[in-house]
């Protein structure tokens, strides 16, 4: 019987009547409850109570009922139409806490005094507690209505929680949205919602630089500040006068016309767009005045500004939970300059500004000059074999001159495959591990030129100097090579890819490579002897700063989905398992932190992008120091080279060899579908110099697994026996448009 009594309890319970959602507001804030207060007392998350004020959702079971208990409390210390205590002595709202932990960097801090000086004076800035997930969207005709600030608890002058500087306050970016009263809402990291009182989009800039205390402290000593960005919702889209979606002509073109009317008042207000003009990514300024910057970066998600193939469905979260996400990359990364192949670039110069401050002349001045370790503000010219087709180096060849591997240097990841021995179609199962970070791991430690090439005849090869070497090495056999001082091994070179061509074919003659392609050559035991090359005296790890930023900053995120360093291989593989479902949001971090490094890597050899460009003009990339082609082949390089040491490595120990490579991920034949089927781990530790299992980056993952009988089938079905397995081991899926020729 009791256990009816107990199911009628929870029906009653699961109606639990409930105030209406303003109602359940009002109660909160009238006993000076945070947000934060009700949901942990309730053991819920803090945007599930901020929802059900909203009237988005409604509480369940067994919550309802508590939840239904403390507003009946509540009600009878304030009824309706009780006075409630004023703003001035209100609690305000604390920074929200994600499900996942989150960078103590995006928070920003609740208690402030006002920082001295008339650029740090708010007017209107009020603080207001953080908006349901969705927020509706206002009429057209909606007119905003006004506020009063909310009262900010008072700081001893000129201090900051947590140590963030009172210029930035209130965080590095803000999206902008407009509520169903019209009122335009800043969404900022922490649950930080501001109002803004602008109502033009210049007016907005100037909000964003005077009262939104946005921005992000430089990076690095002689470096600068990061802007504020300011990111708009379709409904603020329409709210400051720009399209909500951009046509096919202006996708084309990556901007809207130069006569939309935001573009007119921009320039009336004395406002300049870049020479990309008003597009998905937007930069708003002022030319600066002595060491002051007055610029402003927009993102617009809905012009595509935010890609889906690094960010997932960022675009259509909520304001306050975009805020969050591009909050936490903000803080572990940057401040986005635009696409994460841009904000990679923009952080290597972030980390290593072009100039510094000199020490003081006779007179006690300070000049600006070229700061050591960094690529100098003034772009320099690559070596001819580093040029890309129609670069102005190549002008005089003739139009359709195809150059050879001796003639031009060819860097790239692997993308290798081969069939299957009769043994491995013995074996059941095909299994794909992926190099973490790779290209990340393959820029660390890695010497790269910072100035100009210099050409030189015959030269004897130096493993530290960083170039381009035009040598052959089809003499290295891989069927015997060195893998330790003194010790040479015999293996199975055919069923090796070349270390020293992306496509694993054996060089033919001499070739242009990067400097550790040719330092690997003579690690497996080879001699070398150069013809020509083109040297750069002046190097450094120029790099490693960027490593190390992105590093900390995937391990970071990967960390608070669950996945932590050193975990024992076993753990890792398990932690790994359905990862990105555990905070689909810091997933998505994850994702764009991968892109930052890849697409910065790329970066460093942008191609022309339309324009009205043609073979043998210039380019408007080349005018940037960081158009560096000879430091993108170096990388590249390095992570070819990294991953072609450690198959040489499982070989020689384990008689093992890989089917298929694709970049960053090799596919193994295996009697079983684990990774750990087929490394070589002995009481937990792995085979010194091979793979290895886990997220640090150069560590491996498990990429996926197929059946033998599949990678068969499919090369069958798509009469492709060169199809690259490692391309479709994720998921097995390939199409007719994908046939590996």
């Amino acid at each position: 019987m009791s256990e009816l009594f107990d199911a009628v309890d929870a029906l009653i319970a699961s109606r639990s009547p409930l105030p209406p959602p303003a109602e359940r507001k009002r109660l909160r804030q009238a006993h000076g409850l945070t947000l934060d207060e009700v949901a942990a007392a309730l053991q819920v998350r803090r945007a599930t109570v901020s929802g059900w004020e909203a009237g988005k959702t409604e509480p369940r079971p067994p919550e309802r009922d508590a939840y239904a208990r403390m507003l009946k409390q509540l009600a009878h210390l304030y009824p309706a139409g009780a006075p409630v205590p004023p703003e001035d002595t209100a609690i305000p709202e604390t920074p929200a806490v994600p499900a996942a932990p989150a960078p103590s960097a995006v928070e920003p801090a609740q208690a402030r005094s006002a920082p001295t000086g008339p650029a740090a004076e708010p007017a209107n800035t009020a603080l207001r507690p953080a908006a349901p997930a969705a927020v509706p969207r206002p009429a057209a005709t909606t007119r905003p209505t006004s506020r009063r600030p909310a009262a900010r608890k008072a700081a001893p002058a000129g201090t900051t929680e947590a140590g963030t500087d009172p210029r930035f306050e209130n965080g590095p970016l803000a999206v902008v949205d407009v509520d169903a009263d019209g009122q335009v809402l800043a969404y900022c990291v922490g649950g930080l919602v501001l109002d803004v009182t602008a109502k033009s989009l210049p007016a907005l800039v100037e909000w964003t630089l005077g009262e939104g205390r946005l921005g992000q402290p430089k990076l690095s000593g002689p470096g600068k500040d990061a802007d504020p960005l300011i990111v708009l919702t379709e409904a603020a889209c329409e709210h400051y006068g720009l399209p909500t979606t951009l046509t096919k002509e202006e996708r084309l073109a990556g901007r809207i016309p130069e006569g939309h009317k935001v573009i007119k008042q921009l320039t009336r207000a004395n406002w300049q767009l870049t020479k990309r003009g008003f597009g998905p990514w937007a930069r708003i300024y002022r030319p600066a005045q002595g060491s002051g910057r007055s610029c402003v970066q927009l993102c617009i998600p809905s012009w595509d500004a935010l890609d889906a193939r690094h960010w997932a469905d960022a675009a259509q979260l909520p304001p306050a939970e975009l805020a969050r996400l591009l909050g936490t990359y903000a803080a572990r990364v940057m401040t986005p300059r635009g696409s994460t192949a841009v904000t990679g670039l923009e952080l290597m110069t972030a980390l290593h500004p072009p100039t510094r401050a000199s020490e003081p002349d006779a007179d006690g001045r300070r000049h600006s000059e070229h700061n050591p370790g960094s690529l100098g503000k003034d772009p320099v010219d690559c070596a001819p074999c580093e040029a890309p087709d129609g670069h102005p180096l190549l002008a005089d060849l003739p139009r359709f001159h195809q150059r050879t591997t001796a003639e031009v240097l060819v860097e790239e990841a692997y993308d290798w495959a081969r069939p299957l021995t009769d043994a491995e179609c013995l074996r059941p199962h095909l299994v794909g591990i992926d190099v973490n970070m790779a290209f990340a791991a393959g820029a660390n430690g890695l010497n790269v030129g910072l100035g100009a090439p210099t050409h030189v005849k015959n030269p004897v090869f130096d493993a530290k100097l960083p170039g381009s070497w035009l040598v052959d090495l089809s003499h290295v056999d891989l069927s015997r090579v060195k893998v330790a001082k003194d010790k040479w091994v015999d293996l199975d070179g055919e069923l090796l890819p070349s270390p020293f061509t992306p496509k694993g074919e054996h060089p033919t003659g001499p070739a242009w490579y990067a400097t550790p392609t040719v330092a690997y050559a003579v690690e497996l035991g080879y001699d070398v002897t150069p013809i020509e090359a083109y040297v750069r005296h002046d190097n450094g790890r120029y790099l490693d700063a960027w490593y190390n930023r992105l590093r900390d900053a995937y391990l970071a995120t990967m960390a608070d989905l669950g996945v932590g360093a050193d975990l024992p291989p076993e753990e890792f593989l398990a932690a790994m398992d359905g990862y990105r479902q555990r905070d689909p949001q810091l997933a998505i971090v994850v994702s764009a932190i991968k892109a930052t490094v890849k697409g910065g890597i790329g970066k460093l050899r942008e191609r022309p992008r339309g324009e009205g460009w043609k073979p043998g003009q210039p380019w408007r990339a080349l005018a940037r120091p960081t158009w560096r082609p000879d430091i993108r082949a170096a990388v590249i390089s390095r992570t070819r080279i990294n991953m072609h040491r450690k198959i040489v490595k499982h070989a020689a120990f384990t008689g093992q060899y890989p089917v298929a490579i694709l970049s960053d991920c090799a596919v193994y034949a295996s009697d079983g579908p684990s990774p750990l089927d087929f490394l070589p781990y002995r009481g937990g530790k792995p085979l010194p110099g091979g793979f290895k299992l886990g997220v640090n980056p150069g560590l491996v993952k498990h990429e996926g697994t197929q059946s033998v009988l599949w990678g068969e089938g499919v090369r069958e079905q798509f009469n492709a026996p060169g199809l690259n397995l490692a391309r479709h081991i994720k998921d097995g899926t390939v199409t007719d448009q994908d046939t590996g020729e």
